[in-house]
């Protein structure tokens, strides 16, 4: 049975200790020095997308780069931030080298700093 890759994401808020809700996040798919928007999805009340951001044959292998709208989601939580945020937009840029594999990528968030890792 061959394994059907995909690409997931979720964002907790450590400073309010929750589920970052809303926020928006843009993922694009890099080529040279182009890059191509793949889609724009918003977190559910868990923090998570509704489902893959890619999955099946549109998962390839590749360098992609998901954009959280850090600032946005902020402001949304009532937090005052300086202007200009600390945090407005937040890249990840990562590779894709197994289009067979579940690739996680989580973010960490809080007003002044954020964290990754390739999750599972």
């Amino acid at each position: 049975m061959s394994k059907s890759g995909r690409l997931t994401t979720h964002v907790l808020d450590t400073a309010l200790g929750r589920p970052a809700q809303a926020l928006e996040i843009d993922l694009y798919r890099l080529e040279g020095d182009a890059r191509h928007l793949v889609c724009t999805v918003r977190t559910n009340s868990d923090g998570r997308v509704d489902g893959p951001l890619m999955e099946g044959a549109g998962f390839t292998t590749g360098t992609y780069e998901l954009v959280f709208h850090a600032g946005d989601y902020l402001r949304s939580t009532g937090v005052t931030l300086p202007n200009p945020a600390f945090l407005e937009l937040i890249p990840l840029r990562f590779g894709i080298a197994d289009a067979g594999s579940h690739y996680h990528v989580p973010l960490l968030l809080s007003p002044y700093g954020y964290s990754t890792y390739r999750g599972s």
